[in-house]
C-alpha cells in the first residue's frame, strides 16, 4: 500500500477527529466560562451546582461519560435514538468534560486578578461588564493561556476516546486499515498524524501568547 493510498483510506478518520476538536472548542471554552461565573457566584445554590458538576466531569472517566451521554437517552428515558447520535453524543460528551476543566482555568486566572483592577476602573466610571470585558478579561487571557494549550493538546489526543461509542475517527480507522492490511502503518500514520496536530497546535498557542505579551 502505497503512502498516497494510505492517507486517502485514512482521510475520513482524520475529517472527523478534526471535527470533534473544532466543535468541542467552540462549545466548551464559553461554557467553561459561564461555570466559571457560577462557581464564583455569590449565590450558594448556583455555587453548589457548578461545584459539583466540575467535580463530577474531573472525577469520572471522559470515556464513561460517553458511553452516559450516548446510552443514557435508552436506557433511562426509552428513547430510541439513531447512529447519527453517535457524533452528537460525542460532541457533547466531549464538551460539556473540557468546559469542567475550562472553568477551573478560567476561575483562576479571574480571581488571581489584583482587587485594585476593579477599583481603578469603578474610579474611571465602568460599570462591572465593562470592567470585566474591556479590563479583566484581556489580562486573564494572557495568565491562563499556558493552561489552556496543555488542555487543547490533551483534547487532540482524547478525541480517541470516541471510538468507545463506535465513533469512526482517526484511531478507529488507523485500526481497521492495520486489520485488514495487516501491517503497522496504518498506526504509525495516525501517530505521525496526532503529533503534527499537536505540533501545529502548540506552535499556533505560543504564536498567540507571544502576541498577548505585548508589554515585553
Amino acid at each position: 500500500m502505497t503512502i498516497f493510498n494510505l492517507l486517502k483510506q485514512l482521510s475520513g478518520g482524520m475529517f472527523v477527529t478534526l471535527e470533534i476538536f473544532v466543535v468541542t472548542l467552540i462549545f466548551s471554552l464559553p461554557l467553561g466560562l459561564l461555570v466559571a461565573f457560577g462557581r464564583m457566584s455569590k449565590v450558594g445554590v448556583v455555587r453548589g451546582i457548578t461545584k459539583g458538576y466540575i467535580s463530577l466531569m474531573r472525577g469520572t472517566p471522559l470515556m464513561l461519560q460517553l458511553m452516559v451521554v450516548y446510552f443514557g437517552p435508552y436506557y433511562i428515558l426509552g428513547i430510541n435514538l439513531t447512529s447519527g447520535y453517535r457524533l452528537i453524543a460525542t460532541f457533547i460528551g466531549f464538551s460539556i468534560n473540557y468546559a469542567a476543566y475550562f472553568a477551573e482555568i478560567y476561575r483562576g486566572g479571574i480571581e488571581s486578578m489584583p482587587p485594585g483592577q476593579y477599583e481603578a476602573a469603578k474610579v474611571l466610571g465602568y460599570n462591572k461588564v465593562q470592567t470585566f470585558v474591556y479590563i479583566i478579561f484581556p489580562q486573564v487571557i494572557k495568565r491562563i493561556l499556558p493552561s489552556i494549550t496543555n488542555e487543547v493538546i490533551t483534547l487532540v489526543k482524547d478525541t480517541s476516546l470516541a471510538m468507545v461509542i463506535a465513533v469512526t475517527e482517526m484511531f478507529v480507522t488507523a485500526r481497521k486499515i492495520a486489520a485488514a492490511q495487516t501491517s503497522m502503518m496504518p498506526f504509525i500514520a495516525a501517530a505521525v498524524f496526532y503529533y503534527i496536530f499537536n505540533l501545529i497546535v502548540a506552535l499556533g498557542m505560543e504564536r498567540l501568547e507571544k502576541k498577548m505579551n505585548y508589554y515585553k
